[in-house]
């Protein structure tokens, strides 16, 4: 369904089950930033209105996220991290050229978002499939459906707003692209990395 070129390494879900309290606090910046890029999108294309009522809804929903995981993260008596940069999304904006027209930018900035909850969704599957700490696994299973219902929302309205074969294509590419990404990471205790 996620259409990813290359799944994550399994061997991943060891790394994170070592580092906890880690992948909690790398999760939590994962969904403030989910929440900044709808608001992002909101002050950069106002005039998209169906857009825009869908991202007032995200940007409500991912911080409810990061609520929920900032409440695990004290739950086990620890306090939130510092953010870190996130190389997996650093190397795949990359990917598109700057510039082009406004709908162009729109659309390359939907497909980005497209992808990276794409490969959320898949990196939450495994870790409901795969953490000893059930409570924690099933937390991942609910916020795995939920990264599916954005990944697929982001690609609509990239289809809707550009041309649906050339966003189909580009959608390819990049699919490519992340997958070259992903192979030289999954080494450490973070979301995408």
């Amino acid at each position: 369904m996620l259409g990813l070129k290359l799944p994550t390494d399994p061997r991943w879900v060891n790394i994170v089950e070592k580092n906890i309290d880690e992948i909690l606090t790398d999760h939590a910046y994962c969904e403030q930033k989910a929440a900044s890029t709808a608001i992002s999108l909101i002050v950069s294309f106002p005039e998209y209105t169906e857009l825009i009522n869908e991202m007032i809804a995200l940007s409500r929903e991912e911080m409810g996220h990061f609520k929920m995981v900032h409440d695990r993260i004290i739950a086990r008596g620890k306090t939130l991290g510092r953010d870190r940069k996130d190389h997996y999304v650093l190397q795949l904006v990359k990917f598109f050229p700057k510039g082009g027209s406004r709908t162009t930018q729109l659309v390359h900035r939907l497909l980005y978002a497209a992808l990276i909850e794409a490969r959320s969704c898949e990196r939450f599957r495994l870790l409901s499939e795969e953490l000893e700490d059930k409570e924690l696994a099933d937390f991942y299973h609910k916020l795995m459906v939920s990264e599916a219902g954005h990944y697929t929302m982001f690609l609509k309205f990239a289809r809707h707003y550009g041309n649906r074969e050339e966003v189909d294509r580009k959608w390819q590419d990049l699919l490519v692209y992340e997958a070259k990404i992903i192979k030289d990471l999954g080494k450490s205790e973070s979301i995408h990395g």
